[in-house]
């Protein structure tokens, strides 16, 4: 499993840890990853999926998981984000259609 979250694909960064003493030590910065369950309003199921804590708070301001995933760029989705946006504009489609 990777160290990346799965809506906005932030990853891991390096950079120096900068001591007192100016000694500098390589380090990685991890992005703070959360498994959470969130509800999609057009499937109405929920999904279980490792995104970061600034992630969360993007969705709950976009207005929720549907609207997030459509404004989203398919490049910096993972696969399984990248499914559920398909199957999402699918129902929505079919929805406005009916």
């Amino acid at each position: 499993m990777s160290r990346r979250c799965e809506l906005t694909g932030k990853g891991w960064l390096k950079g120096n840890q900068v001591s007192h003493a100016n000694n500098k030590t390589r380090t990685r910065f991890m992005p703070n990853l959360c498994e959470v369950s969130l509800m999609s309003d057009a499937m109405g199921l929920s999904y279980n999926l490792r995104i970061s804590a600034i992630a969360l708070k993007s969705v709950e301001h976009a207005g929720g998981l549907d609207a997030f995933l459509l404004k989203a760029k398919n490049e910096k989705l993972s696969d399984k984000a990248l499914k559920l946006k398909r199957s999402i504009a699918k129902k929505v489609e079919a929805q406005k259609a009916a």
